[in-house]
């Protein structure tokens, strides 16, 4: 099929322009190819392992979580140049889309995330940007039993910030990076906070605010929306879809 049609319809179906992200996120389209889809694959991040796995069949649709541009303008030298060459020789589009796919309600990273858990969503929370792109919701539950009940889907355990009641009674999930989000927890309410990482000083932020913080990492909390974005494209357009599960253990 036609890659602007595909665009057309994911830039609708994110709502790509209505959601406002990092200025280096450049959600959408990055790299265009011939014009032709054949194959759509997902991936959480763009780097040498992803656009290789992409490139073994010409008119593949990469779609990522993270894209190429973070950090701003930069030098195509190196890893940089190596990774948009490789792109243009094995004609694969690549398509951005970061709180775009985080906050979707359908196949969004955190909503998918809750549904895995058991955790009913009751309503969004963690301001980004000026959209709330994680949820919450009320689910009773051991402590223990939610650290491990996250390992067994995260495929590995989650570092505990174990500060908040040994009885769960409001959880929140924003995936990734989301340390910085412990206080907004605190003020919503939440007891038992759900994310990927967080810098050395959110501990204190924890401790000082009584709040439990699963750490399941930036990687194993971010697979989710790719993989569900492949196959509901798969179901829609019939497209043959892969994920390239490249996991970086942070």
């Amino acid at each position: 099929m036609r890659l602007a049609t595909l665009v057309d319809y994911l830039d609708e179906y994110l709502r790509i322009p209505a959601i406002a992200d990092s200025a280096d996120a450049m959600n959408g389209l990055q790299i265009a190819n011939g014009g032709e889809v054949h194959r759509v694959a997902t991936a959480v991040d763009v780097c040498g392992a992803t656009i290789h796995g992409a490139a073994t069949r010409p008119g593949t649709l990469l779609i990522v979580h993270h894209g190429l541009f973070w950090g701003g303008p930069a030098p195509l030298i190196g890893p940089a140049r190596d990774r948009m060459a490789a792109l243009f020789a094995g004609d694969v589009a690549l398509y951005s889309a970061h709180l775009p796919l985080d906050l979707h309600p359908d196949v969004g990273n955190n909503a998918l995330l809750a549904r895995a858990l058991g955790l009913p969503v009751a309503g969004p929370f963690g301001e980004a940007h000026g959209h709330a792109i994680g949820v919450w919701g009320e689910l009773a539950i051991a402590r223990d039993v939610l650290a491990t009940r996250l390992a067994d889907l995260l495929g590995r355990p989650a570092t505990l910030l174990p500060f908040g009641p040994a009885q769960t009674a409001r959880v929140g999930i924003v995936s990734g990076a989301a340390g910085s989000m412990i206080a907004q927890a605190q003020r919503a309410g939440l007891d038992t906070f759900i994310t990927g990482e967080g810098s050395h000083h959110t501990f204190f932020d924890a401790e000082e605010l009584g709040v439990n913080v699963f750490y399941g990492g930036h990687y194993a909390t971010e697979t989710f929306g790719v993989r569900a974005l492949g196959a509901h494209l798969s179901a829609q357009f019939g497209l043959p879809t892969e994920f390239l599960d490249h996991p970086t253990g942070l």
